[in-house]
């Protein structure tokens, strides 16, 4: 199967458990592996054929930027469910996660997620 890959998108947004992270927010990156057949995309060179990266990225955003959830689980769920609804060439997705600025004393690069979904058929 092959891959459309999207890495380290990055985005400010009010999620977490703790109400400072509501309040204050925080920025959080995202990678994305679109597993899906775009051979026929390679052959015609027809956006159509393929799927419009710059639109998943801007039905990322919008999940990030306009809603707000307790988990990053939750965040996550809700990406990889819209993505698999909107865009019917997409056979599975796998989403990383990251959350560098966790209220967690300590030195790490981040907290994160990877959530792995595919369509139902």
């Amino acid at each position: 199967m092959d891959k459309i890959i999207m890495k380290n998108l990055a985005f400010y947004g009010y999620h977490g458990a703790m109400a400072e992270e509501n309040v204050l927010g925080q920025k959080f990156y995202f990678d994305l592996e679109l597993l899906c057949d775009i051979e026929n995309a390679g052959k015609t060179d027809d956006v159509l054929d393929t799927v419009h990266y710059g639109e998943v990225y801007e039905t990322v955003k919008s999940v990030v930027e306009k809603e707000r959830y307790n988990l990053i689980e939750a965040l996550g769920e809700n990406i990889t469910s819209r993505i698999l609804e909107k865009f019917s060439k997409v056979q599975e997705i796998v989403l990383l996660i990251k959350k560098p600025e966790a209220p967690v004393p300590g030195i790490y690069d981040y907290f994160g997620v990877e959530i792995r979904r595919a369509r139902n058929e």
